[in-house]
């Protein structure tokens, strides 16, 4: 059965294109992709993001868990601060990505996945909870709003006496917002235009009252309900990881570019830590690239990517029109001989090869 989350009526009731996504009746769109896109890169927009899933971890060996199913560092973390992870399977690949927040510092930390992963993680995690932590899967009990844009904390700062203005990223603080108390404000999101994420539990009506709330406050400003269309292209912009598109059990975090977050020194190790040790002295043989197209055309999941000889060297794993940049992009897997930026390589749409370059992300 498709869920609801606390802010679907909401969505009805300003007519949003609805559709199911990960177990959830969530919106596509309100006024129109593009539209909302350009709201959040110039002004600010409210995403509902409830469907994302919420746990607990907490107790003497909270941190010891973590440390062992994440691969960054969390014992970096002191309270009031995030960081961006993952979980690794068996076999080096990515069980999900992730956010993981550390509410007590070795006491108390809260993990943020993906939502169609809910199940899938909190099993993976609970089957190497040896140490028998304390755990809690808070995800249907738990709102959460994405207010992104330049001016986002500018409209949400007149309801609360915490100090958004001047939170700094990945970092976090929890109080009394729009006379809700216990709420959980985190200078994160997936947009790269700025802004917060808000966590709150739904009692008292508190989801009517914090959404009726900031809509209020930004009203002058002109702040927009957004929907995961534009939460697509937004993110896709900045070059970041869709899972089950850009990243999933088969890619490994070197192969995603995130060997920022693999930590081989941390205390420690993490699962499948040898096998992506020796991938990273082996070397990689394929990447994930970003890549502009240079001829016309738009990519899309699953496109094949050929070289100049129109032999296959990747896959396409996500692609859009960017609304901001007025041209299509993509990300995709490709040999490693092909991954440097500048390099040539063709998109096949619908047999045709239509030329594409790789270039750094961000896409400018």
């Amino acid at each position: 059965m498709v869920k609801n989350t606390p802010f679907t009526h909401k969505h009805l009731a300003l007519g949003a294109k609805m559709a199911p996504f990960a177990g959830y009746n969530m919106p596509i769109s309100y006024t129109g992709i593009n539209d909302e896109h350009a709201a959040v890169r110039n002004n600010a927009g409210v995403f509902d993001v409830s469907h994302m899933g919420e746990f607990i971890i907490k107790g003497d060996n909270a941190l010891e868990l973590i440390q062992r199913v994440t691969t960054n560092d969390a014992s970096k973390l002191t309270n009031g601060k995030a960081q961006y992870s993952c979980l690794t399977n068996n076999e080096g690949g990515i069980v999900d990505d992730l956010l993981v927040y550390c509410v007590e510092e070795n006491k108390v930390y809260m993990l943020v996945v993906n939502a169609s992963n809910i199940d899938k993680d909190w099993n993976w995690i609970s089957s190497h909870n040896t140490n028998h932590a304390e755990m809690h899967n808070i995800s249907d009990k738990t709102c959460l709003l994405a207010i992104q844009g330049p001016n986002a904390c500018k409209i949400l700062q007149t309801l609360t006496n915490i100090d958004i203005l001047n939170l700094k990223y990945y970092t976090f603080v929890k109080g009394n917002f729009a006379g809700v108390d216990n709420v959980l404000i985190s200078a994160t999101g997936y947009t790269g235009s700025g802004g917060v994420e808000i966590y709150f539990e739904d009692n008292a009506n508190a989801a009517n009252i914090i959404w009726d709330a900031i809509f209020e406050a930004g009203k002058a400003q002109g702040i927009k309900p957004i929907g995961l269309g534009a939460r697509d292209t937004l993110r896709l912009e900045m070059g970041f990881c869709l899972y089950g598109n850009d990243i999933d059990d088969t890619t490994s975090p070197l192969e995603a570019g995130l060997a920022w977050i693999t930590k081989f020194n941390k205390p420690i190790s993490f699962t499948a830590k040898p096998i992506i040790e020796a991938q990273k002295a082996a070397g990689i043989t394929r990447k994930l690239v970003s890549f502009e197209m240079i001829d016309r055309g738009i990519p899309r999941h699953d496109y094949v990517i050929k070289d100049a000889a129109g032999a296959v060297i990747g896959k396409v794993t996500s692609g859009t029109q960017a609304p901001s940049l007025g041209k299509a992009v993509g990300m995709g897997y490709v040999a490693i001989a092909h991954a440097a930026i500048d390099s040539e390589i063709y998109i096949d749409i619908r047999n045709t090869l239509i030329k594409a370059k790789v270039v750094k992300a961000p896409f400018a």
